[in-house]
C-alpha cells in the first residue's frame, strides 16, 4: 500500500504540474519564433541604415543572445526554478568581464558609434590623434590609416569617437593655401592677373568653389597674396606643387621682380 501511495502521490503531483510545463515549453516555443523574427527586422533595419556588415552581425547575434538569456530566465521562473542566483551570477560575471575589458569595451563602443553616425568612412581622407592619412578599414575595435608616407596606422575607436577629427573628404574638396612673395614694384593687379590665369588652367584646380586670390600684407618692400584654390582631397599636394612652378616660370616671363629681403649686418669691433 505504501507504494502505490507513492506512486500516486508522484502521479497527483506530475498531473499538478503538467501546465506548468506545458506553458512553460509554449513561452519557449513561441519566444524563440519571436526573437527570430526580431533579430531580421533589426538586421533589416541595420541594412536600410547601411551598417558595416561587422556590426550588422555583431548587433544581431548581441541581441538575440540578450532576449534569448531573458527568455531562460523567464521558462525557469514559471517552471519553479529559483532565478535569483542566476540573475546574480550574471551580474556577477558581467561586471569582472567589464573591468577586464574595460580599454577594449571602450574602443567597441567607439567603434559602434562610429559606424553608426560615420564621422568618415572607408576611403576619407581624416586628421585625428595627431596623424593624417586615407582610412582603409573601420574595424570594431580599430580604424586603420595609411598615411601619405605609405605608413599604416592604427588607431583605437574609443579615442578617435572621443577626440577631434577633421574629415578633409566629406564635401568632396579641400582648400589649398598657397602664399605668393612678390616686390612691392610690382603692379600688383598685373600680377594677380597672371596668378588667376595660373590657377585657371590648372585642370586639379575646380572651377567651384571659386579660387579666391587676395593681398594680404605689405611689408619690407614685399607683397604677400594668398592663393587658395579648391582641388579634391588626394589632389592637393600636387596642386601646390604644380602652382608653384607654372607661377614661377610665368613671373620670370613677365618680368615679376620677385621679394628681396633685407638682411641687417652687424659688424662688432672687439
Amino acid at each position: 500500500m505504501k507504494l502505490q501511495d507513492h506512486i500516486d502521490r508522484i502521479l497527483d503531483g506530475i498531473i499538478q504540474f503538467l501546465p506548468h510545463i506545458v506553458s512553460a515549453l509554449l513561452v519557449l516555443i513561441i519566444g524563440l519564433w519571436v526573437i527570430q523574427r526580431i533579430a531580421c527586422i533589426a538586421n533589416k533595419t541595420f541594412e536600410r541604415r547601411n551598417l558595416d556588415v561587422s556590426l550588422r552581425t555583431f548587433l544581431k547575434s548581441l541581441i538575440s543572445i540578450g532576449l534569448k538569456i531573458i527568455l531562460i530566465v523567464t521558462v525557469a521562473g514559471m517552471l519553479g526554478i529559483g532565478t535569483a542566483s542566476f540573475v546574480t551570477i550574471l551580474g556577477a560575471a558581467g561586471l569582472a568581464v567589464g573591468l577586464a575589458l574595460q580599454g577594449s569595451l571602450s574602443n567597441f563602443a567607439g567603434g559602434v558609434l562610429i559606424l553608426i553616425f560615420k564621422p568618415y568612412k572607408v576611403g576619407d581622407t581624416i586628421e585625428a590623434q595627431g596623424q593624417t592619412g586615407e582610412v582603409k578599414e573601420i574595424q570594431i575595435f580599430n580604424t586603420i590609416m595609411l598615411t601619405a608616407e605609405h605608413k599604416t596606422v592604427i588607431l583605437p575607436n574609443g579615442a578617435l569617437s572621443n577626440g577631434t577629427i577633421i574629415n578633409n573628404s566629406r564635401h568632396g574638396n579641400v582648400r589649398m593655401d598657397i602664399h605668393v612673395n612678390v616686390s612691392a614694384e610690382n603692379d600688383i593687379e598685373k600680377v594677380k592677373a597672371i596668378i588667376s590665369e595660373v590657377v585657371g588652367h590648372n585642370p586639379l584646380i575646380l572651377k567651384y568653389p571659386v579660387p579666391v586670390i587676395m593681398t594680404s600684407k605689405i611689408m619690407e618692400g614685399a607683397v604677400t597674396i594668398n592663393v587658395r584654390p579648391f582641388c579634391h582631397p588626394d589632389n592637393g599636394t600636387n596642386v601646390i606643387s604644380e602652382v608653384n612652378e607654372t607661377l614661377k616660370i610665368a613671373f620670370e616671363k613677365n618680368k615679376i621682380k620677385p621679394s628681396i629681403q633685407s638682411r641687417i649686418i652687424h659688424n662688432i669691433n672687439v
